[in-house]
C-alpha cells in the first residue's frame, strides 16, 4: 500500500502518462517499490509465511469463480491495438517470457528457442489433438501448427480481436490445422467428445484465483488414458508421451504467492487488476485431479531481456505504434488522449516489470514450468 498522498500519486500518475519521467528515475523509483514490495509480503519467519501461504491457498479455493474480472484483462491487454502490440514483440508474436542461453540470442532466437523448449517439456508429437489454453495473438498455436502439420491445433481466448489476428494468420500462412474459439474459461465447457491429448497454457494462470475449480475443468478436457495405459505394473514400458499431459509456463515469486489488489497501485490498476502472482510451488497444493510429474525454474533474467527488447522496439516503432493506439481509442469512442496515455503507460509497464524480473539477478521473480499428467 502506498503512503503517498493522493494529491502526488495524480500529479505523479499524470506526468507518467504524458512521458515526462525521465527513465532513470523511473527505474530507481521502480526498483525501490519492488524492495517494498518484497517487505510487505515477508512475514518474519518460515512459520508465518508457510501459514500466510495456506491461508492464501484456502481463500482462493474457495472463490466462487475461477477468473475475478476477465474483461479487464481485455481492456489492458488482450484487446488494446493489435497492430500497436505485434510493433512490441518479436517476429512470433509472443507476448511472454523467452528464453535467452546465452545473453546473447536476438528476440526473435529467443522467441522460438522458448517455443521449442515446450515442445520437449509437453513431449509433443505429430498428431496430436492440442489446446492452447489462453493463445493470446497465436505465437504457439501457429508455432506448433506449422511444426507438427498432422496435429489439430485449438486455441481458446478470451479476446476477439486476438481471434481476428490468428484466423488471418492461418489463413495467410496456409494453415488448415488451426481453430480459435473466443470464450470466458469461467463458463465455457467444450463438447464431452472433444478432448485432447496435450493442452498447453503459457501466462494465462496468472489472470486466475480459484485453481482447484480450473485445474478440475481442464482436467475434464483431457483424452483418457488408453485401456493399455491403466493395465498395471506390467506394463513398465509406457511411457509419459503415450499420456495425456497439461504443461503450463507461469511467471511467478519464489515463495510467496499473492493478489494484485487495483488499491494496491499503478500496476494492478492499469495492467493487471485481478490478477494473481503465484509462487513456484503453488500447484503442488492443487493436485486432485492431476498429477505433477515435474518442475522447472527459469531466472527472472530471461523475463527481463525479453522485456527491454520490447521496450527498445516499442521505442523504434514509436511513431507507428502510437497512431495505431490513438486510432484504436478513436474508434472506441475515446479521445486520441486515451491513446497517447496508453503508449506510455507501455513503456512503463515494460519497464517496471523488467526491474521486477531482474531483481537480485533474477531469484525473487521468475519463470515456471510445469507438466501434469491425467488422473
Amino acid at each position: 500500500m502506498s503512503a503517498i498522498p493522493d494529491s502526488i500519486l495524480r500529479v505523479g500518475y499524470d506526468l507518467l502518462d504524458r512521458g515526462l519521467v525521465p527513465d532513470f528515475i523511473l527505474r530507481r523509483a521502480i526498483r525501490m517499490l519492488c524492495r517494498q514490495r518484497l517487505r510487505e509480503i515477508d512475514a518474519g519467519s518460515f512459520e508465518e509465511n508457510h501459514a500466510a501461504k495456506m491461508r492464501w491457498i484456502e481463500e482462493v479455493r474457495a472463490r466462487k469463480t475461477i477468473a475475478d474480472v476477465p474483461e479487464k484483462a481485455n481492456k489492458q491487454h488482450y484487446e488494446v491495438s493489435t497492430a500497436f502490440i505485434l510493433s512490441t514483440l518479436g517476429p512470433y508474436g509472443k507476448y511472454s517470457s523467452c528464453l535467452y542461453p546465452t545473453g546473447k540470442e536476438t528476440l526473435a532466437e529467443a522467441e522460438k528457442l522458448m517455443l521449442e523448449s515446450y515442445c520437449i517439456k509437453a513431449q509433443m508429437k505429430d498428431g496430436q489433438d492440442v489446446l492452447d489454453l489462453g493463445c493470446g495473438w497465436g505465437s504457439l498455436s501457429l508455432f506448433l501448427a506449422e511444426k507438427y502439420p498432422n496435429s489439430r491445433i485449438t486455441g481458446l481466448s478470451n479476446s476477439s480481436t486476438q481471434k481476428k489476428h490468428i484466423d488471418a494468420e492461418a489463413k495467410r500462412r496456409g494453415l488448415s490445422n488451426v481453430e480459435i474459439i473466443t470464450a470466458d474459461v469461467n463458463t465455457f465447457e467444450f463438447d464431452t467428445s472433444k478432448k485432447f491429448d496435450r493442452i498447453l497454457s503459457i501466462e494465462m494462470f496468472e489472470h486466475m484465483k480459484n485453481y482447484h475449480a480450473l485445474l478440475k475443468k481442464v482436467s475434464s478436457w483431457l483424452r483418457p488414458r488408453s485401456a493399455k495405459a491403466v493395465l498395471g505394473p506390467s506394463e513398465e514400458t509406457q511411457n509419459e508421451a503415450d499420456e495425456s499431459l497439461l504443461f503450463i509456463h507461469i511467471f511467478c515469486h519464489r515463495t510467496t504467492p499473492y493478489h494484485f489488489v487495483e488499491d494496491d497501485g499503478w500496476m494492478a490498476k492499469n495492467f493487471f487488476s485481478g490478477g494473481t502472482m503465484p509462487s513456484h510451488d503453488l500447484f503442488l497444493y492443487f493436485q486432485s485431479d492431476l498429477t505433477l510429474l515435474r518442475s522447472w525454474y527459469i531466472p527472472g533474467t530471461h523475463y527481463s531481456r525479453t522485456l527491454e527488447d520490447w521496450l527498445k522496439l516499442q521505442d523504434k516503432n514509436g511513431k507507428h505504434g502510437l497512431k495505431e493506439l490513438e486510432k484504436d481509442a478513436e474508434e472506441k469512442g475515446q479521445s486520441a488522449i486515451e491513446g497517447r496515455k496508453a503508449f506510455y503507460r507501455f513503456r512503463v509497464f515494460y519497464m517496471a516489470c523488467s526491474e521486477l524480473f531482474a531483481m537480485d539477478n533474477g531469484e525473487q521473480w521468475g519463470v515456471g514450468h510445469y507438466l501434469f499428467k491425467a488422473k
